[in-house]
């Protein structure tokens, strides 16, 4: 099978690939003024309609004819246009060229989904941006603390396993499809693990997109794309950078007692000659936090039933690079050791508790070449081999003799093993300045092994993908899309169609539709896992079907700038997204103690948000509001309450740059409205009954200063209003790990103080 589909790849470029001409191209490197990759800049010859766009690594290939060329750097992002006078009669490189940046751009840079990095506003899809700055103004040491306050996402927390999912546009984290460099990251479960398991100091950026994105990305783009991408430090000779910053928790802390949370990191670069590497090494540790008990049997021990768990985090990174010309390519490994530990009450009878660790190693390979044929067609190829394991380890401590045993309880000592091999290809070809071409195969395959995985099963994925995008009228940009999927274990759909508009209403306003159908593939956990424990009974299910979505997305942007003092962009999208299948929970009708995964529910999200981004001067802002709706089958149960439960959103983000003392001041704020959820009894849909999620508040205020010129300190107070628990009207039954009648927040107010040093040269 995936013989037949590189052949056809191969023909399918054979066949474009006789419409190239054999020109004179001449090929460069852009810089910005501070020495890093000046990326999505068009650059074209005077009077010559062909257009090129740097790379993320600032290169470019263009075609020209021979003589004496002028190009021309368009300004749109940056400062002023800037045109470079030669004289070419072969192809040739041309000496690097430094640019100077606009210091706020409204129209980022993106990648994701692109043919070729280009501006934002130029995009077919809605690409929202999480930049650097707000990366070092938040202070977070994870992704999930940057996710946080952005609109539409929420994160839910299993205290139990001592790990946190995402939720985005009322889609549950399995339905998001997490990116790094634009390869899948893999997780063992249903939960979107992988987001707390990457090193932050590695981030550039991140774009994401809402909506399925199956087309381009295939299975878990249901929901949308958060694509993390990695710093490139290729134009440094020497760098070198070091943080460290510490936290409290709650009220607690302790540098050497391991209270609080402790954040350090050291990265090391360099570059020569086309060659460049990056070395970099981070440890987090977060000491655990309880609500503290004034009737503890010994109470010098009753820190260990923590609620919230200790987690200690091992995180190394090497990247290694190389480009020239129209060549580049890179290797990425990603490594991390995780322990999260567990630790029960003690019984006041035998004082004995127990003691659990979950221990969680993962190992990323990544590798990328990119090949510019010439101006107008070029070849990506990428591959990623990850290996993940999870080792829970039970003990029975005995506290009056200082003393442990392993548990023999059923489930307590367990090895579960993961990996996935990951390879996809594609073609770019551009006709004409209107018409551009993709097309692309994708191969991955999935396996584990373990005691409560059934077998050692084998998942093999194959993919067949095009899309084109055609500008017709010279303002409406059509880009139409399918993908044929063949699967080995479960039924996926066989053809995935989508299609996105964008539409230029005038100079500064525009408009993006778009439909698209999603699919989510079975989780190799929820189809050969198996969860049997003293307290739980859950099977995997082998013959699940992959879900599937229909989606509808919408959104208008209007840009102003006035004489480069203020920027003003308004967004307004809406969504509609209606699944067909969906797995859940249920009960094994055979024998009702079991509970199973099954194609069951019927769900629908539907929702809007507002946002409206300000630059004036020294101050910038994002605030808006997000209004987002969710359906599923016990809606149908419940007469008195709407089809749709509705949760509303507020949210500000806010900088203020204090030139004087070379400092800014910086407000991240989100109100999530009361959330309506469901309760039933014993699995009956006749005796659902509607329960609400009480609202939260979440405000962070941070401040960074520079020091010296290479030394920045940063502090400020997480969780102004020192959120921890909130209350839910009743507590809902259909949950498998169990809840109360609470829903654990946070660990409540924290404040933070931090230090970072960067030196490059």
């Amino acid at each position: 099978m995936m013989s037949k589909i590189i052949y056809i790849f191969c023909i399918l470029i054979t066949c474009i690939e006789a419409f190239a001409q054999d020109d004179i191209y001449i090929n460069g490197n852009l810089l910005t003024t501070a020495g890093t990759p000046a990326t999505g800049i068009q650059i074209h010859v005077k009077g010559n309609t062909s257009s090129t766009y740097s790379d993320h690594l600032g290169n470019y290939v263009l075609k020209i004819s021979k003589g004496e060329n002028i190009l021309v750097f368009e300004p749109s992002m940056l400062t002023e246009g800037k045109v470079y006078n030669f004289i070419a009669y072969t192809n040739q490189t041309v000496e690097q060229i430094k640019l100077q940046l606009k210091t706020h751009a409204i129209n980022q840079i993106v990648v994701t989904g692109q043919y070729m990095p280009q501006p934002a506003n130029q995009s077919v899809f809605n690409v929202r941006t999480i930049g650097s700055e707000k990366i070092k103004a938040q202070a977070a040491t994870n992704i999930l603390q940057l996710l946080n306050t952005e609109p539409g996402f929420s994160l839910s927390n299993d205290l139990t396993l001592g790990t946190s999912d995402i939720e985005l546009m009322g889609m549950s984290g399995r339905n998001v499809k997490i990116l790094v460099d634009g390869i899948p990251m893999f997780d063992r479960s249903d939960t979107r693990e992988s987001l707390s398991q990457i090193d932050i100091n590695l981030v550039e950026r991140i774009e994401i997109i809402e909506g399925p994105m199956s087309v381009i990305y295939g299975s878990d783009a249901l929901a949308g794309v958060i694509n993390i991408i990695t710093k490139k430090r290729k134009s440094l000779k020497y760098g070198i950078q070091a943080s460290i910053q510490e936290e409290t928790v709650g009220k607690e802390y302790d540098f050497l007692n391991r209270k609080g949370i402790h954040h350090k990191n050291i990265t090391a670069n360099w570059g020569n000659k086309g060659f460049y590497t990056n070395v970099s090494v981070t440890a987090n540790q977060f000491g655990g936090w309880n609500t503290p008990s004034k009737t503890a049997l010994i109470p010098e021990v009753n820190a260990l039933g923590t609620i919230w768990k200790p987690k200690d985090q091992y995180l190394g990174n090497l990247k290694l690079g190389y480009q020239k010309g129209r060549f580049n390519s890179s290797y990425n490994l990603l490594a991390m050791q995780e322990d999260i530990n567990t630790r029960t009450g003690i019984n006041p009878t035998t004082y004995l508790g127990k003691i659990q660790t979950y221990r969680t190693h993962r190992l990323n390979h990544q590798w990328q070449g990119d090949f510019k044929i010439n101006s107008i067609s070029s070849i990506q190829m990428m591959t990623g081999l990850t290996k993940l394991s999870r080792k829970t380890t039970t003990l029975i401590h005995d506290y009056n003799k200082n003393q442990s045993n392993l548990s023999q309880e059923a489930g307590e000592q367990d090895l579960a093993t993961f990996a996935s091999i990951f390879f996809r290809s594609t073609y770019q070809h551009v006709f004409t300045k209107l018409l551009s071409l993709q097309t692309g195969i994708e191969y991955t395959r999935e396996n584990g092994n373990g005691a409560r995985i059934k077998g050692a099963p084998i998942i093999n994925d194959y993919a067949v993908f095009v899309s084109t995008e055609y500008k017709t009228f010279s303002f409406i940009t059509w880009r139409p899309g399918i993908r044929y999927i063949h699967n080995s274990v479960y039924k996926a759909p066989a053809i995935m169609p989508a299609i996105n508009t964008k539409v230029d209403l005038l100079p500064n306003l525009d408009l993006r539709v778009s439909y698209a159908k999603g699919y989510r593939a079975p989780a190799l956990r929820e189809l050969f896992f198996d969860f049997i424990d003293a307290n739980h009974s859950i099977l995997g299910n082998e013959n699940l079907k992959a879900e599937t979505s229909n989606s509808w997305n919408m959104a208008v942007t209007w840009n102003k700038s006035e004489n480069n003092l203020l920027k003003n962009k308004l967004i307004f999208s809406s969504f509609y997204n209606v699944f067909n299948d969906r797995i859940d929970y249920g009960i094994d009708e055979s024998n009702p103690t079991i509970t199973t995964l099954l194609n069951i529910d019927k769900y629908k999200t539907a929702g809007f948000t507002l946002s409206n981004e300000i630059y004036y001067k020294d101050f910038q802002t994002k605030l808006g509001t997000t209004y987002i709706g969710r359906y599923n089958q016990l809606s149908e149960s419940i007469n008195e309450i709407s089809t749709f439960s509705w949760t509303a959103e507020v949210f500000v983000d806010a900088t203020y740059y204090i030139k004087k003392w070379n400092a800014s001041a910086n407000l991240f704020f989100k109100y999530s409205g009361k959330r309506p959820s469901y309760q039933i009894e014993n699995n009956d849909l006749n005796t659902a009954t509607i329960v609400h999620i009480d609202p939260l508040t979440w405000t962070d205020l941070l401040f960074n200063k520079k020091i010296i010129e290479n030394l920045t300190l940063n502090l400020g107070v997480k969780n102004l209003f020192n959120i921890t628990n909130i209350n839910r009207s009743a507590a809902t039954s259909d949950d498998p790990h169990g809840s109360t009648s609470t829903v654990n927040a946070s660990y409540g107010r924290s404040f933070v103080i931090g230090i970072k040093y960067n030196w490059t040269k």
